[in-house]
């Protein structure tokens, strides 16, 4: 039901951009130089300092209004529920990038002590990341293989191969976090805008199909050497179906056992989380089960059951990372670098906006960098978020990293003295646990069908980096996922959909032509949409667009017109033609095709006696193809920039149809791109200024005053005709 309340009338001048500026005179902004932007940058004061102070080590911010009573109990209970989490999928993590398990617990330390310093996320828990974890794995198998001889890299002489593996993740960890804080003194954290949604849930599904494949030697108990590179997943599941006859069987039912239990209890902790105080740590509780009957019932001696073993009391000594891995893994370092930044990112901007605060991009790489490079140095695996655990902290109270804190505490106690207990657990209850934590990346291709329905191109990404990622491996799929979504961002703007406006009816609204039934076209006038920017990539996709919606070639008509122009000049001065002659004289199509630059150029009456009306009959049946248009109208309401080769395109065009006597008119046009037409001389003695206009309206307005629509004796007269 509408009310008086949902109209409005404004009465006002019809303004073009010319008289608007004569009426409404503009603040005067001074433009800062490069040498100002110097100065300001390098200049000190205390608001700067403590500016600084606040970005550099944002725990300041939120210490100083940290509600003791009402938040310290829920960041307690959070740390200690996280911590627990942490510690078994630190285990299990470690599993996928082929280390010894314990490396999985200093992931959940190191890095999270940085972080509490340095991250701008109060809720997100730091540590390893499954995807990161399998990326460091293939890196780590690669380098040193489960088979053969490692890559001949100075240093890791003379050491077994977990210790070589362990040198290997420690160096591409540093390396991550040099990369991360490179990037973020640089300034470059809107870089994670370049991994679109669709694009990380591509690639993360893919990766829960490789995780899912890692982790069956381990459900099933069988010896499978590691691989890398493409391909490396069918090898791994030539290997295990070469084997499948040797499967343990302790092992297997162990792993369906606890899968099911988990898979079922995690079910009812979402469907009753409203009701639970905080989730049941069912993956904590089956583990200790599991370690109990494997410690009873002494799985590793008596059935054959590979469990996690040793666990050294306390953190190896810091090691100084090895040169020649930088070397070796660069390549692989900077997309890890950027997955594990974008994951963490995008699950604290979740977070942030759910518990208004602001995160910063650039900080979180300084802070992610720093983490990663304290880790490398103690052996840590390369650090990200975990959704899971994440969900875990925020879900069960915590309100800051005080939470976070407390959980690395949890994780310290276990490794300094409680880790023997975690010995007999048995590496396939950690892949059954890891499986049924990959149920949530593996749902992702739920949304292929709903992406294809409402847009293909973004369904051709998904479907691209995901099967590019399972079959070539994860670097190189992100890579094609990568170039594919900028191909995509190139064909939306090279091509994007142009579209003719008309009136709605009784509104100063103009819409689509084609999506509407009560609409207003004014005879004589086209109303050309441009939604994109305009760049030497897509201008002569505009410009034949623009012909299609006029339905004529502005360029042909006037050659057209001059070679009829000619034609007449020489039968008046040949005397076989008069005003009020009536011979045929067909146009040679073909003459003077030599100078064909002369056809282009304005038409010329200055030899004839009489100034030739286009629109009306031409003498001697001289036959020119109609204009049906008087004014042409560009809505520049969406071009957000114009480069100098789409510049040289537009006033080409624009010419074209000025010379064929259409007279052109540009509407909301950003200030900014009619200040640069005028430093690129745009405008000359045919295009003038003039011819922009603040609203669409205001030049429809404009042309109905010039050119008054017809009445209906005036209409049918010109049909009698």
């Amino acid at each position: 039901m509408r009310t008086s309340a949902s109209h409005y009338v404004v009465t006002r001048p019809l303004y073009s951009e010319e008289t608007f500026a004569e009426d409404h005179e503009k603040v005067y902004r001074k433009r800062k130089t490069t040498l100002d932007h110097i100065k300001q940058y390098f200049s000190c004061d205390s608001k700067r300092v403590k500016n600084a102070a606040l970005s550099v080590l944002p725990i300041i911010g939120w210490m100083k209004m940290y509600r003791v009573k009402e938040w310290l109990l829920g960041d307690i209970v959070s740390g200690v529920s996280t911590g627990l989490v942490a510690i078994l999928q630190g285990l299990a993590y470690s599993l996928l990038a082929s280390l010894p398990a314990w490396y999985g617990l200093y992931a959940a330390f190191f890095p999270v002590i940085i972080y509490f310093f340095l991250g701008t996320s109060r809720h997100i828990s730091v540590g390893a990341f499954p995807v990161l974890s399998l990326m460091v794995g293939a890196v780590v198998t690669r380098l040193v293989p489960d088979k053969g001889s490692p890559v001949n890299i100075t240093g890791l002489e003379g050491l077994t191969m977990d210790e070589q593996r362990a040198i290997v993740s420690a160096s591409l960890t540093f390396l991550v976090g040099i990369f991360q804080l490179a990037m973020g003194v640089l300034q470059v954290g809107f870089i994670a805008i370049y991994l679109s949604d669709t694009l990380v849930s591509g690639f993360t599904t893919a990766a829960a199909v490789h995780i899912l494949i890692s982790q069956l030697k381990f459900v099933l108990g069988l010896t499978v050497p590691g691989f890398s590179g493409p391909l490396a997943f069918v090898y791994i599941l030539e290997g295990i179906f070469s084997q499948i006859t040797s499967t343990n069987l302790y092992d297997l039912v162990t792993s369906i056992v606890v899968m099911v239990v988990v898979f079922v209890v995690k079910e009812l902790n979402d469907r009753f989380r409203s009701k639970l105080p905080v989730p049941i740590p069912i993956e904590v509780i089956m583990t200790v089960i599991a370690c109990g009957v494997s410690y009873a019932f002494n799985f590793k001696e008596n059935h054959g059951v590979d469990v996690v073993g040793k666990i050294p009391d306390g953190f190896e000594a810091p090691v100084a990372p090895n040169l020649h891995i930088f070397q070796e893994t660069a390549v692989d370092a900077f997309p890890i670098a950027i997955v594990g930044f974008a994951v963490a990112f995008a699950v604290a901007k979740v977070y942030s906006v759910k518990h208004d605060y602001v995160i910063d991009g650039n900080q979180e790489l300084i802070a992610f960098g720093a983490s990663n490079i304290f880790g490398g140095a103690f052996k840590s695996l390369a650090a990200s978020t975990a959704l899971s655990r994440s969900a875990v902290q925020e879900s069960t109270g915590g309100k800051t990293q005080i939470a976070g804190a407390l959980s690395a505490i949890i994780v310290l106690i276990v490794t300094l003295a409680i880790g023997f207990l975690l010995e007999p657990l048995p590496k396939s209850v950690l892949g059954a646990v890891v499986i049924v934590n990959l149920k949530g990346m593996l749902m992702q291709v739920r949304e292929v069908p709903y992406l294809w329905k409402k847009d293909r191109l973004d369904c051709i990404v998904w479907i691209v980096t995901c099967v590019a990622s399972i079959f070539l491996g994860l670097d190189l799929g992100l890579a094609v996922g990568l170039g594919v979504e900028l191909l995509v961002v190139v064909f939306r703007t090279q091509f994007p959909r142009c579209s003719v406006l008309a009136n709605i009816t009784g509104t100063d609204i103009y819409r689509d032509r084609k999506d509407y039934i009560n609409i207003y076209e004014p005879e004589g006038v086209k109303i050309f949409k441009i939604p994109a920017p305009i760049f030497f990539a897509n201008i002569e996709f505009f410009r034949g667009k623009l012909v299609d919606a006029v339905g004529f070639n502005p360029l042909r008509i006037l050659r057209k017109r001059n070679k009829a122009l000619r034609k007449m000049k020489k039968l008046i001065k040949k005397g076989e033609l008069t005003v009020t002659s009536v011979s045929s004289f067909p146009i040679d199509e073909s003459e003077d095709e030599s100078i064909m630059e002369d056809l282009d150029q304005p038409v010329d009456f200055s030899d004839l006696p009489v100034q030739v009306n286009w629109r009306s009959e031409l003498p001697a049946n001289i036959s020119v193809p109609p204009v049906t248009i008087h004014s042409l109208v560009l809505d520049f309401s969406a071009v957000s920039f114009i480069d100098i080769s789409a510049i040289k395109g537009l006033k080409t065009a624009l010419k074209e149809f000025i010379r064929v006597d259409v007279e052109i008119y540009i509407v909301a046009c950003d200030p900014y791109i009619i200040e640069k037409l005028k430093s690129c001389k745009f405008f000359d003695d045919e295009i003038k200024t003039s011819i922009f206009f603040l609203t669409l309206h205001d030049a429809i307005l404009h042309i109905l005053q010039l050119h008054p629509p017809l009445t209906i004796s005036e209409k049918l007269l010109r049909c009698s005709r």
